[in-house]
């Protein structure tokens, strides 16, 4: 019994199974990725995203142009003092009182009686004015301040058309008040009368020359009541047409690329007012110069007393989406008629037909980049192998995969990865390109996209 009680008994220990911790695991996996990350992050190429927005690109040249007009320096008949019926920039008809000629000075602001002198501005040109004006009151844009300019055009021709009818009636009650033996003098043609003379009047397209544009020699005489003249000096000058142009002296590489572009108008800008008109277009050489001839067929009283003008030639002002030119890449697609597009599988996705070798056909889905108005559609090469057979819908004819071409276009990264978006450049300068905006499988407004298209492939998962 003894012996029993003292008997030894031997307990092992056993370990507890452990159990996975799903949570650790999962925690494991996210730090370990997000370490990977951040190396690839600080030790590859950082794509840099650019949001497009819309914009616009003017490219302009500045010139000092040489008016040419069809005009005549008039000539005196006889000598005297000299005293104009109507004032600068009138329009007058043939056989209108100009001037008169006089053996004495003619006192012109001497006091007339009421019944001679008309000295203010009719009811009716007053009344046409404050129309005029409310009309563009009510009418009136910020972005158009030119018209301002268009404004003060047509009240100044209403007040001079005013100013000389009473010009007119005043000279004669002088000439009648003054008691002398006065010659008045009419226009041969229809036209506007200008008092200053240069010597250019004559001048044409033909004999233009170089020297004609330097005008520190440049010198205009300016008519005045009471100039003493004599027989054959000018006394007024006659423009008879509306049609008159800017000549431009251009450097041979503008002249040469506009030539190429065969640009036959242009957009013009003249600084004086700021007005922007149309323009006709030639180039003219001459002695190795060359010119470019700004032909207008309206607006000629503005500047009729100008002979040189300082204008921009607008060769580009195109708006649409401005985006970097770093941003433009230029990739290879097959070229597919577009009736071989249809929708099969289990969706409604676009896709072709593919011949297999066993003569049966299979629906592939494929993504369409771009179309043309002969009936073509650009398709990625991943979606399509060289030499495939494409049957169409509905049909037995078949097209073997081969033809490719050429697209323009950026990526966009809006989803995260990048997508080739085609684009259709408008214009350029050295940094930018304008786009058009809103085409099919093209570029939106705040599209992000790409700023060096070069460093990513397509479907690259992009992180910004």
């Amino acid at each position: 019994m003894t012996s029993q009680k003292n008997k030894s008994v031997s307990i092992k220990k056993y370990r507890k199974k452990r159990e996975i911790n799903l949570g650790i695991i999962l925690f494991s996996i996210v730090f370990i990725y997000l370490i990977v990350t951040v190396l690839l992050y600080f030790t590859g190429d950082n794509i840099s995203a650019y949001e497009v927005r819309e914009g616009s690109i003017v490219r302009d040249d500045s010139y000092t142009g040489l008016i040419l007009r069809e005009e005549t320096a008039v000539t005196a008949d006889a000598d005297g003092y000299i005293s104009y019926y109507q004032n600068e920039n009138s329009k007058v008809k043939a056989g209108t009182n100009i001037y008169a000629l006089s053996q004495q000075p003619l006192d012109t602001e001497e006091n007339v009686s009421a019944d001679n002198q008309n000295s203010g501005v009719s009811q009716e040109t007053l009344s046409g004015i404050i129309f005029q004006m409310q009309s563009f009151n009510e009418n009136y844009r910020p972005a158009d301040f030119s018209s301002v300019y268009s404004l003060k055009n047509e009240i100044n021709t209403s007040l001079q058309d005013s100013y000389s009818e009473t010009r007119m009636a005043h000279l004669g009650a002088v000439i009648e008040a003054s008691g002398q033996e006065v010659a008045s003098y009419t226009t041969p043609r229809d036209g506007i009368v200008a008092f200053t003379v240069d010597g250019y009047e004559s001048l044409t397209k033909e004999d233009i020359s170089a020297e004609n544009f330097d005008n520190t020699e440049y010198e205009s005489t300016v008519l005045s009541d009471q100039m003493k003249i004599s027989a054959g000096d000018p006394v007024y000058r006659l423009i008879t047409s509306e049609d008159w142009s800017v000549i431009v002296p251009l450097d041979k590489e503008t002249a040469e690329q506009l030539i190429d572009d065969e640009i036959a108008s242009v957009k013009v800008r003249i600084d004086k007012d700021s007005e922007t008109m149309r323009a006709a277009l030639s180039i003219e050489e001459k002695d190795g110069v060359y010119y470019g001839c700004l032909d207008f067929d309206n607006s000629m009283i503005r500047y009729a007393e100008d002979r040189f003008l300082n204008v921009e030639l607008i060769l580009e002002d195109e708006s649409g989406l401005k985006i970097p030119k770093s941003s433009v890449v230029e990739e290879k697609f097959y070229v597919v008629p577009e009736d071989y597009i249809t929708t099969g599988g289990n969706s409604s996705s676009e896709g072709v037909m593919i011949q297999s070798e066993s003569g049966g056909v299979e629906f592939t889905p494929v993504e369409i980049y771009d179309e043309s108005d002969e009936g073509e559609v650009c398709i990625s090469r991943e979606d399509l192998r060289y030499g495939d057979v494409l049957v169409m819908p509905e049909s037995s004819e078949t097209y073997t995969v081969g033809k490719t071409k050429d697209l323009q276009g950026v990526y966009n990264i809006n989803k995260g990865y990048a997508v080739f978006k085609k684009v259709s450049i408008l214009c350029e300068n050295d940094e930018y390109y304008i786009v058009r905006e809103g085409e099919s499988y093209g570029l939106y407004n705040y599209d992000h996209i790409v700023q060096n298209g070069s460093s990513v492939s397509p479907d690259e998962v992009v992180f910004q």
